[in-house]
């Protein structure tokens, strides 16, 4: 079987940059798809460009939906540990020409959206402990 051209560039992504596990960009892929399908049914089935903040908040929702408590320790495994991990994996999408990308999307569209700690760690503490670290 032939490998398709999205594995083709997360093979020459990773080569030249590996601080992202292949898997990464698979999930990307798919929080990407997952984004764009929620856009469109809020918009009466048209489609739109996708912000970086979008695009974040639905890689959020995925994580949580598909992972879980675990979706912490997998990012991080995977070299996620920050909304802009995720910014730099899209633009090196874009420079391998997979993501396309408008003239006003920048990295800077990805920096602190939302705390990696408060999304995937927060929701699963004891409430008591969710109370303390607010107070912190």
């Amino acid at each position: 079987m032939q490998a398709l051209p999205y594995e083709h560039a997360i093979e020459a992504i990773v080569k030249r940059d590996p601080r992202f596990h292949p898997q990464a960009y698979i999930f990307l892929k798919e929080a990407l798809d997952f984004t764009l399908k929620k856009i469109s049914e809020e918009n009466n089935g048209n489609a739109r460009h996708v912000t970086g903040g979008e695009l974040l908040l639905g890689f959020r929702d995925l994580a949580l939906d598909q992972f879980g408590p675990m979706a912490s320790t997998l990012l991080s495994e995977w070299g996620l540990n920050q909304c802009s991990d995720v910014g730099d994996m899209v633009f090196l999408l874009i420079e391998e020409q997979v993501f396309g990308k408008q003239d006003s999307d920048t990295k800077e569209d990805f920096s602190d959206v939302y705390s990696f700690e408060e999304a995937f760690v927060a929701p699963y503490l004891p409430k008591v402990m969710n109370t303390l670290s607010n107070k912190a």
